[in-house]
């Protein structure tokens, strides 16, 4: 799967929020002041060609949807981040934020609730 650029990153970070949108939809929730029209546009036309975003034609507007999920896309990138800068180790990945000083204790109580979960649902599934 490509890489994308902020720019794309942010157009699907909306059409995975609206699920089906035609372009003026998708440059409606871009904050003040917004970028021009043909510039998602654009945008918009090279994430078609990437593949990550499908349309459907209704006269001459086409109604936009993602063809990439954004768990499959985060899945993919965050494996990504771990192998370049944890060396694939997910342990080192999860030391790092260990090590942070600004998680309080609760979010760090959170982490380790989920892993906990994680750990029990795997043993009960017999993996």
């Amino acid at each position: 799967m490509k890489e994308l650029t902020k720019a794309e990153e942010q157009v699907m970070q909306y059409l995975w929020e609206l699920e089906k949108a035609f372009l003026k939809d998708i440059v409606e929730k871009f904050p003040e002041p917004r970028p021009a029209y043909t510039t998602v546009q654009t945008v918009v036309r090279v994430l078609t060609k990437k593949k990550f975003i499908g349309y459907e034609t209704f006269g001459k507007t086409n109604q936009y949807y993602p063809l990439v999920s954004k768990g499959d896309y985060f899945r993919v990138h965050f494996k990504g981040v771990v192998n370049n800068f944890f060396n694939g180790s997910v342990s080192k990945f999860a030391s790092f934020f260990t090590d942070d000083k600004e998680l309080s204790i609760t979010e760090l109580e959170q982490m380790r609730q989920l892993i906990e979960t994680k750990i029990k649902n795997l043993k009960d599934d017999g993996n």
